[in-house]
């Protein structure tokens, strides 16, 4: 049956706010994405109108936020589900997504418009606080320990009230320890090298302990909704995951440990837990595939139909399988080792390892979050793939996969050039950037964010209208 909008619980419709505030910050860091690219290229394109920096921190910071944003809608879609109930304090939890949502478009439209500022504590605290990644002026950061502290208040409050589940159990776990970290990068201190290790702790943790726990919990909500898989076997790898990622998470940040003095044992302690993050995950997949394709297989032979209820959801969950381990696991990996990474610091090898653990370990599963949300906002019980979603996965992997290796070639060619010849001066990092691979790679990299970018836009196009044709649903 289909309704214009079925959701059972205000949760849910909630989470549909976040979600469209996700999409469109998602369009934006591709649009900003693109103009970085271009001042790349050509320096003089926006001149003295836009930054390259600014460009830069809205790219990246974008990216960042409406990942927030649609990891906060996830856990309000799947709140009721899990634990039986309406989400405690929910008109709250509305005013808390308006106030955030207030803070976010004041701080974008200053990233925009002021840019700069001198070099006081009052630019610190209203336009930036200049720190890569974590460049919103100290208000605003503020603001957003006040919404998590209020969204963790949903959940907990929620999750003590209803039925608790591994997956909630998991997921609140997880939600204290991200907003934990956040405080970690919350104040200054004089020494480089300690500012550096606490700015570590919120940017790296956040990716590879508490960001990588959070897709485990919603690859196993995903999987039981989409292929009604197995909770024990999938909450069996949910602690596992939980074991391994918390662990190897906090271990794996002694890659970067090299750089800000510490002691050299963390050089190999780093670069070996950083390749364990993704273990638990594939684990899970392969286990919950494998076993839904034997069923599969056993209802085919009785005449049953063995169709995922939601086609473009699992192609998604699929491709984060593969993303993450390809991005966070392979590309993370062969640039970490520190015997590798004292030629590979600073260079495209980290944009290129960047781009890909973000798209594959966390964009692909979130977007599958999406689908989820359209098929219960329009209560279908079956959703099919459609040209435009089939035509936005494909467009959205290949270009970031092509990005991938264009940054890889760059960073190749800076490691030839920049450190194993000319000795990584600054005279030779301006002559590695003129050299004829890395312009070209350049290029490409701005080529395959325009093919990202009409992905984007046939994913938005079936986002919209996939429930309103009859043949996709059923």
């Amino acid at each position: 049956m289909q309704g214009r909008n079925s959701y059972k619980y205000e949760s849910q419709k909630l989470a549909s706010w976040y979600f469209t505030v996700a999409v469109i910050l998602f369009g934006a860091q591709l649009l900003l994405g693109l103009v970085a690219a271009i001042q790349f290229i050509y320096p003089s394109f926006l001149y003295d109108i836009l930054d390259f920096s600014i460009a830069r921190i809205i790219h990246i910071n974008a990216l960042v936020v409406w990942m927030l944003y649609a990891m906060i809608g996830a856990v309000y879609y799947l709140l009721p589900e899990e634990t039986g109930i309406e989400t405690v304090g929910i008109g709250m939890a509305k005013l808390l997504f308006w106030i955030l949502t207030l803070a976010v478009a004041v701080v974008v439209l200053v990233f925009i418009f002021v840019q700069i500022g001198p070099g006081k504590t009052s630019t610190i605290w209203f336009i930036t606080e200049g720190r890569e990644y974590l460049e919103a002026p100290r208000w605003a950061d503020i603001g957003i320990v006040v919404v998590v502290l209020g969204f963790l208040a949903n959940t907990f409050l929620t999750s003590i009230k209803g039925r608790r589940t591994g997956i909630m159990t998991v997921i609140l776990a997880d939600m204290i320890a991200l907003a934990g970290l956040y405080l970690a990068g919350m104040f200054f201190t004089d020494n480089i090298t300690m500012d550096q290790y606490w700015w570590w702790w919120v940017i790296h943790l956040w990716v590879e302990a508490t960001w990588e726990v959070y897709v485990g919990a919603l690859a196993a909500y995903g999987l039981i909704k989409i292929v009604n898989a197995n909770r024990q076997v999938v909450e069996m790898w949910l602690w596992i995951e939980v074991a391994m990622l918390f662990g190897s998470g906090i271990l794996g940040l002694g890659h970067h440990y090299f750089w800000i003095g510490t002691p050299e044992y963390w050089w190999e302690i780093g670069a070996l837990f950083s390749a364990l993050e993704p273990v638990p995950l594939i684990g899970m997949f392969v286990h919950v595939l494998y076993d839904w394709g034997k069923e599969k297989g056993m209802a085919m032979n009785e005449g049953k139909d063995t169709t995922s209820n939601n086609t473009p959801a699992l192609m998604w969950l699929v491709s984060n399988g593969f993303g993450n381990f390809l991005g966070a696991g392979v590309w993370g990996f062969f640039h970490t080792l520190p015997q590798v990474n004292i030629y590979t610091h600073g260079t495209q090898f980290t944009a290129a390892h960047g781009h890909l653990a973000f798209f594959g370990a966390y964009a692909t599963i979130l977007i599958a979050m999406f689908y989820i949300g359209v098929q219960g906002k329009h209560g279908i019980k079956k959703l099919r793939s459609t040209f435009a979603s089939n035509m936005a996965i494909f467009l959205l992997t290949f270009g970031m996969l092509g990005m991938t290796v264009a940054l890889t070639i760059a960073g190749y060619e800076q490691v030839l050039i920049a450190r194993a010849q000319l000795g990584a001066t600054w005279n030779a990092f301006f002559l590695a950037q003129n050299q004829q691979w890395f312009a070209q790679a350049m290029d490409w990299r701005f080529f395959m964010g325009i093919v990202m970018t009409v992905g984007f836009v046939y994913l938005v196009k079936d986002l919209l209208t996939i429930a309103k044709n009859p043949k996709n649903v059923y």
